[in-house]
């Protein structure tokens, strides 16, 4: 990094030597810094505590009050900004010990004005590295989401509330929602949060099997109990013991097996087919459904009390129509993890695409839209995905002529206009990016530079929009 990117940065020096505090201001304000100075130690630290400076040069050797314990007490009151020790020769161990408690780095007196301006740009520069690896590990956590659900909407922050607070318990989840909105996910997040987590995570699919061969398939059999039965077999119920059992679209099991199912839990012991003896097992059952048990249990196609047995603690997820602008966050996602695996070419989407994902309706929820992104991704010939590249379906898409469905509550009224303000502001601040870089040629440098920025912030912000300069300015 060039000491044009490293300017403008905030210097505080603590010295009680009045030509000191004299030569750094008038080094480092040549430098393009801006710098106070005080000579009295403990006014320094009170302008440490309270100014938000970007580094300190610290002096150990001054009266009342040195600088170790300046230094000290900078860090107890919570300022992270860098320090550099300046010091005279008697004092270099003292700065060496000052440095193991956090100091950048130090100088020694008498230094010349290259000394301290290598110095000081030697801090900023690795200040603002872990600054922008920092950021960068920010942005790579939101992409890999709560425990590999990408969601930042209203709405997925109320599911992964109550993730947290139900997983470390052994309540027993139901998890409803439309097809495709990820209930194997959230119930794979649960067992993940949960002390059960290092046990085994089984899943089945309660509408893929016949009864009978269901029944076989949660409990087990025993040799000889059914035509085909030629050995004993463990049914998932023991197989997850220890850990978790997640029963997938629970509202096709039949009423007999139902009955079954609801002795398991309240005894917490499972008998295999055709065999006479308990078995006791200790699992947490997460059930799933895109149907209405209450209603179901009502029309006596589902057990009222196995509905109350699995509905302890109910997690709603919402279908991705309602999710805010979680929707472009997942077709990024999706897209790059294809990209990781498969050799395409496409390298990501067009603000109009994006758009276009936006206003659709998604029946299919977040597996359609998964599935979309991949076969546009094996189709596509171009380096971005545009509006032309996606299924008629979506391009003829008139939801965002309508605008949002309106809630019926004016808790989800505020909500949505929190996310449409959110969405405003999101807007408006990429078409400053945009401008910033057409004014500056694509010079991320110059542009900040122009719009009073510090260099990695605004890098950090082509990021979150996906803004590469090279391509705003063709």
């Amino acid at each position: 990094m060039s000491d044009r990117e490293l300017s403008g940065q905030r210097i505080l020096v603590i010295d009680d030597e009045p030509v000191v505090c004299l030569s750094c201001s008038r080094i480092l304000t040549a430098g393009g810094h801006q710098v106070e100075y005080s000579q009295d130690p403990r006014e320094g630290l009170d302008m440490a505590l309270t100014g938000h400076y970007d580094l300190v040069l610290l002096d150990l050797v001054m009266p009342d009050m040195d600088g170790l314990e300046v230094f000290k007490r900078m860090r107890a009151g919570g300022v992270t900004g860098e320090v550099i020790i300046i010091t005279g020769y008697a004092t270099v161990q003292t700065a060496v010990a000052a440095m193991k408690l956090g100091a950048a780095d130090y100088v020694s007196k008498p230094f010349s004005p290259d000394e301290l301006n290598l110095a000081v740009e030697r801090v900023l520069e690795r200040s603002a590295l872990l600054k922008e690896n920092a950021e960068l590990r920010r942005v790579l956590d939101q992409r890999s989401g709560f425990e590999g659900i990408i969601g930042e909407s209203r709405a997925m922050e109320l599911v992964f509330s109550v993730i947290r607070r139900v997983a470390p318990t052994d309540g027993t989840v139901l998890i409803t929602g439309e097809s495709g909105t990820g209930k194997e996910m959230v119930a794979l997040a649960i067992h993940n949060l949960s002390p059960r987590k290092e046990r085994p995570f089984l899943a089945c699919d309660c509408s893929s099997l016949a009864p009978s061969l269901l029944e076989s398939e949660l409990f087990g059999h025993i040799k000889g109990s059914f035509t085909g039965a030629v050995a004993s077999k463990q049914g998932l119920f023991e197989a997850a013991d220890g850990g978790s059992l997640f029963l997938d679209e629970v509202a096709n099991i039949s009423l007999e097996t139902q009955g079954k199912l609801l002795r398991v839990l309240e005894t917490r012991k499972v008998k295999r087919v055709g065999d006479t003896q308990d078995r006791a097992v200790d699992i947490r059952l997460i059930a799933a459904t895109n149907r209405q048990l209450e209603e179901m249990s009502k029309e006596g196609l589902f057990r009222e009390d196995l509905y109350y047995r699995l509905n302890v603690v109910p997690v709603q997820l919402p279908p991705l129509r309602d999710r805010g602008g979680d929707i472009g966050r997942l077709a990024v996602a999706f897209l790059e993890r294809f990209r990781k695996t498969n050799d395409v070419t496409v390298e990501g989407f067009t603000p109009e695409a994006l758009k276009a994902l936006e206003a659709y309706r998604w029946p299919g929820n977040v597996r359609e839209l998964k599935n979309i992104v991949e076969r546009v991704a094996i189709l596509c010939d171009a380096e971005r995905i545009g509006p032309q590249h996606l299924p008629p379906e979506l391009r003829q898409s008139n939801r965002s002529k309508r605008g949002p469905d309106l809630p019926r509550s004016w808790d989800a009224f505020k909500d949505l206009k929190r996310e449409v303000r959110d969405a405003a502001v999101q807007q408006l601040e990429r078409r400053f990016l945009i401008e910033a870089l057409k004014r500056s040629d694509g010079n991320v440098s110059k542009a900040a530079e122009q719009v009073g920025m510090q260099r990695t912030h605004f890098h950090s912000l082509l990021r979150k929009h996906g803004l590469d300069a090279g391509e705003v300015v063709k």
